[in-house]
């Protein structure tokens, strides 16, 4: 009788049998405030994870158990290490042996306000040397729809393959909330869009092994306009409350009165804050990446231009509300002595990036101030080509500024005690909810 012929496995059911039984090879590129709780998670779900990032520092923490992002704790990477389910490395060589990749590199913007993709494209190529068959990639960082499909998907077509068929490629917007404690990589629904029905299958699969909560989309390009649309959407509303917060005081309106009373409407409203500028790497980026693609493809993006414009303007007023407060005491910006009391872009974490503290600092400086700075949560700043360290905010130190300016409202400080001791205080965040003094200014 004829020998039967052995059915042939494709690769898409190869790759998913690797993943259900947790054998599948992984690996994140790029371990910061994505990549690494993304790996971590992976590496408990009982995958062995390759984590590459090209800042040794980073690996050298990592290889030896420990933690530099305030979300991950230290104890689950050292266990991690030690089980060698998480190895990081500065080699891309890793790939070869590999059967997922999530690449999860920075996406900041150029001077013109244009995308920058270098971070990208240089992690896309790394993958395209070492791209086998049966093979995932899955880009999640945050870009411009069309990336995936216009930009990564080129260099992997370059080896010969076939997507779809011989490797598989997804997008999945990364949605972190450094120092939310509700809110964290494995309960924030997620995001995954391929592009061909295979591709997203697969990708639905390696997140469903970890994450609570899988959502797939049509295409990478859906999936790359949600996330946009996310951030653009608080980046619109924080523009507009901040106008509002302009307009109410030249009104002599409490804008925070106004909002919490408004926020008492259970239909209809959602309560956004004024403050002194967006922060982070998403809502300060995001929307520009939008406008940009706009652009090229031949749309005004208004709302999202003007709100750009507004939120940049709020460092500047800050300043002015500095040299409001000061000129109440007889004193001009130069030559005062200035503490900024808070440089991480929001409350309880130690992210400093795209911080408007770091704004008002530069201008405070540039108009002649003598800026120090105090924060809990970020103990050293390099600010100016100096090396600032975080002062104790004790009555004596507060005392010897002119002026206090609260940038981020951390949950640690006694606000109270700050305004006591203050000679004058300019409050962007209403630390100071309700209080009266003829020292205190409000944004």
């Amino acid at each position: 009788m004829p020998r039967k012929r052995r059915a042939l496995v494709s690769p898409t059911d190869k790759l998913t049998r690797k993943i259900e039984s947790r054998t599948a090879n992984l690996a994140v590129i790029g371990l910061g405030y994505v990549g690494l709780p993304l790996a971590v998670e992976f590496g408990q779900a009982g995958f062995q994870v390759h984590g590459i990032d090209v800042d040794e520092g980073r690996v050298r923490e990592l290889q030896h158990g420990r933690s530099y992002i305030q979300d991950v704790p230290t104890a689950d990477v050292k266990k991690l290490v030690k089980t060698s389910r998480l190895m990081a490395t500065t080699d891309f060589s890793v790939l070869r042996k590999v059967d997922a990749v999530n690449v999860c590199v920075p996406t900041p913007l150029s001077k013109q306000r244009d995308p920058d993709v270098s971070y990208i494209v240089a992690a896309a190529k790394q993958v395209a040397k070492y791209l086998h068959p049966g093979m995932l990639v899955i880009l999640e960082s945050t870009t411009y729809p069309g990336t995936t499909d216009e930009l990564i998907l080129p260099l992997l077509r370059e080896t010969g393959m076939e997507v779809g068929k011989d490797f598989f490629l997804a997008f999945s917007p990364e949605r972190v909330d450094p120092g939310n404690p509700r809110f964290n990589t494995r309960n924030i629904p997620k995001v995954v869009g391929g592009v061909t029905p295979a591709c997203t299958a697969v990708a639905v699969k390696l997140y469903q092994q970890r994450l609570e909560t899988v959502v797939p989309v049509s295409s990478t390009q859906v999936a790359e306009m949600v996330k946009l649309l996310e951030n653009t959407f608080r980046s619109v509303n924080i523009g507009l409350v901040n106008e509002l917060a302009l307009m109410c005081a030249r009104l002599k309106i409490d804008v925070w009165e106004v909002i919490r009373a408004a926020a008492t409407k259970p239909f209809g409203f959602m309560p956004f804050y004024p403050g002194p500028g967006l922060g982070g790497h998403c809502i300060p980026i995001d929307p520009f990446y939008l406008s940009w693609k706009a652009r090229a493809s031949g749309f005004e993006a208004r709302f999202i231009e003007l709100a750009g414009y507004i939120n940049g303007q709020m460092p500047e007023r800050v300043v002015d509300l500095v040299s409001e407060a000061l000129n109440k005491k007889g004193k001009a910006i130069r030559g005062s002595r200035v503490l900024v009391l808070g440089v991480a872009y929001k409350a309880d974490i130690d992210d400093t990036r795209e911080s408007p503290s770091l704004d008002i600092m530069e201008t405070l400086r540039e108009r002649g101030a003598r800026i120090e700075y105090s924060d809990p949560y970020v103990p050293r700043l390099e600010f100016a080509g100096r090396k600032l360290k975080s002062l104790p905010l004790t009555a004596t130190e507060l005392r010897r500024f002119d002026c206090v300016v609260i940038a981020t409202a951390h949950k640690g400080v006694s606000y109270p005690a700050v305004l006591r001791y203050s000679r004058a205080v300019v409050d962007t965040r209403n630390a100071l909810n309700g209080r009266r003094s003829d020292k205190l200014v409000r944004l």
